[in-house]
């Protein structure tokens, strides 16, 4: 998986698609709605599929001329959907957040055991191929805070970045703003907060190593989907690297 900063701004993602007339319906005024919104839909649901493709292959770093290659329209088209990248990567973030979650919360209410239901959780979420996706600040912001925790200090207003410049100090406050505003409209906290469930459970009841974090099991998802070429050889080697780590993350007698 390729991690990659994109600057993410606070717009808001653009209208569901369920606001998108089709072709044929009548308007009060007797006239038909044009065939072009057909088209526009249909090069919606193409645009975020190729986003999803794009951006789990190359990283949010992927330039939106990738996104319109891949969907087979023009990049104006693109553009007119989602008026800047961060936009769409908003709205990918969003959508692919929200899944982790759902898988999430269906692993703590169907599966009794605690660490089948983490297993289940991680196999789910691995196969979808969602951690692909997973919003790079998720990661980060989950090593911080709970690094802190470990060691009982407060969290720096800002994280320790490796090599920093001086002069980079007020691009990482900005940076770091927009990091916060992402975390809240992506859904990231109540993500936090269900994969935490799965993890305390798994914990207390001896069958997760006691080191073990919330953003450790999230880089599980986030590492243990990588994208091949061939769909056969990507889900064998997925299986085969998660059975490995999931055995990493087991508890073991004294």
């Amino acid at each position: 998986m390729h991690i990659q900063d994109s600057h993410w701004s606070s717009a808001s993602a653009v209208a569901p698609a369920g606001a998108v007339s089709t072709a044929g319906n009548v308007r009060g005024n007797g006239a038909r709605t044009a065939p072009l919104r057909v088209d526009a839909q249909r090069n919606l649901e193409h645009v975020l599929r190729a986003a999803r493709e794009v951006f789990g292959e190359l990283g949010y770093g992927a330039p939106m001329e990738d996104v319109a290659r891949r969907a087979r329209v023009g990049v104006g088209t693109v553009y007119r959907r989602f008026p800047s990248k961060d936009v769409l990567v908003r709205r990918i973030a969003e959508e692919e957040t929200a899944r982790l979650t759902d898988q999430a919360r269906a692993a703590l209410g169907e599966e009794h055991e605690p660490w089948s239901a983490l297993a289940r959780f991680l196999r789910t979420s691995v196969a979808s191929g969602a951690g692909r996706l997973l919003p790079p600040q998720v990661l980060r912001v989950g090593v911080v805070e709970e690094g802190a925790e470990r060691s009982g200090a407060v969290p720096a207003e800002e994280p320790r970045v490796p090599q920093q410049r001086p002069q980079q100090s007020a691009e990482l406050r900005l940076v770091e703003q927009r990091t916060a505003a992402l975390l809240e409209d992506a859904g990231a906290t109540t993500l936090l907060e269900v994969v935490g469930q799965l993890v305390e459970r798994a914990r207390a009841a001896g069958e997760l190593r006691a080191d073990v974090t919330v953003s450790d099991v999230l880089l599980v998802i986030a590492t243990a989907a990588p994208s091949l070429p061939d769909p056969a050889h990507q889900a064998a080697a997925s299986a085969r690297l998660l059975d490995i780590l999931l055995e990493g993350l087991r508890s073991r007698p004294a």
